[in-house]
């Protein structure tokens, strides 16, 4: 794991992580995830920053605490996290995006059809 940035708080970015490790399968349900201390130790940060984060992550019932155990990924956090993080794009990011395809001038019908010939 890579630097923090600046924009958002360091709980919310390690949150995003663990996120992208379900979501892109790494982390599989059913799976334990790294512990607090361990991923304090490795991003050095303080271990209620770490705490914070997956207890952000257990709000949206995407990982449960098992209590002398660990945190795991919890059964359908995957479709849970999908549908959440879609909601959060939709109103959060895409209207600014669009705002600024209309700023610029870009044709979304162009930019499919570009990018679908350079992959």
């Amino acid at each position: 794991m890579s630097q923090f940035n600046d924009t958002q708080p360091i709980f919310l970015q390690i949150g995003e992580r663990i996120a992208e490790m379900i979501l892109n399968k790494s982390a599989r349900e059913g799976e334990a995830l790294p512990s607090v201390r361990q991923i304090s130790a490795d991003l050095s940060v303080n271990p209620l920053t770490v705490t914070r984060a997956y207890q952000s992550l257990v709000d949206l019932g995407i990982v449960e605490s098992r209590r002398g155990m660990g945190m795991f990924v919890q059964e359908g956090a995957r479709e849970r996290l999908l549908t959440h993080e879609r909601e959060k794009f939709l109103t959060d990011e895409w209207p600014r995006i669009r705002a600024r395809m209309a700023a610029l001038e870009l044709d979304p019908a162009k930019l499919m059809s570009e990018g679908s010939t350079n992959e």
